[in-house]
């Protein structure tokens, strides 16, 4: 078991999914966690179950100043931010290349990649300062292989990815870490209301055969933001059943 006792983690996309459950490890392993989302009826629910070690801030991470402005109310509440999980994201829409929308592609960069990039260089200095932190961004399948029909989701995880590795080489020498997690299928909010053949399908495309939970996901975004990762930085980590490892796809 981790310990981040009297550590403040920011985790984006906290309300649901991945986010929610990495909050709850945290949360259970001694973090003070701040969630960042745009639902704030789902965010106070979360923050709620989780009790008094959690606190949210309403935010729209794709608009920039409501991204800065919610990193700014988090450290002033519960201090400096020793761990961020940039885990907020969106599909967008599914289109050829050709009929994919201009609008849709910025909107899907804004906050898969834009927010990441803003949020990143917000606490950096802080974490710079300090000599430690840890930094942790969600890429996807679609940070290491090609889709067809969505392309604005597939450049922002690919530039997420790239994004991590960047970042991770600068701030070694200043004893930060910056990994990037790859989920797989994983039963999210994302995946919810797909028709139970196409949930079949994909989990048939995964060689443990089946669908992820977003806990079994958690526990390894809360040990990458972890000391116990020390040694761990400038990685795509796989949560995926097997899928990248293999040949299935």
């Amino acid at each position: 078991m981790a310990d981040f006792a009297g550590r403040h983690i920011v985790v984006t996309g906290g309300s649901t999914g991945i986010g929610r459950a990495t909050a709850e490890v945290l949360v259970r392993d001694g973090a003070r966690v701040t969630l960042i989302a745009r639902g704030a009826d789902k965010l106070r629910d979360a923050a709620a179950a989780l009790g008094a070690n959690a606190r949210f801030e309403v935010a729209d991470v794709g608009e920039k100043n409501q991204l800065l402005a919610a990193l700014d109310s988090a450290e002033a509440a519960f201090g400096p931010i020793e761990g961020l999980f940039a885990n907020a994201g969106t599909g967008g829409s599914f289109a050829p290349i050709l009929d994919y929308m201009e609008e849709s592609y910025e909107a899907v960069l804004a906050v898969n990649l834009h927010a990441v990039l803003h949020a990143v260089r917000r606490v950096l200095p802080g974490m710079y300062e300090r000599g430690r932190g840890a930094i942790l961004v969600t890429g996807s399948l679609a940070s290491e292989r090609g889709m067809a029909n969505n392309v604005g989701y597939v450049v922002s995880k690919h530039g997420v990815l790239g994004l991590a590795r960047a970042v991770a080489l600068e701030a070694a020498p200043r004893g930060v870490r910056v990994n990037c997690l790859i989920p797989g299928f994983i039963e999210t909010p994302m995946l919810a209301g797909i028709a139970p053949e196409v949930a079949q399908a994909l989990a048939a495309r995964v060689p443990q055969g089946r669908i992820g939970g977003a806990a079994e996901v958690a526990e390894v975004a809360a040990f990458l933001l972890s000391d116990a990762a020390s040694h761990v930085t400038g990685q795509s980590w796989s949560v995926d059943g097997g899928v990248l490892g293999t040949l299935v796809v």
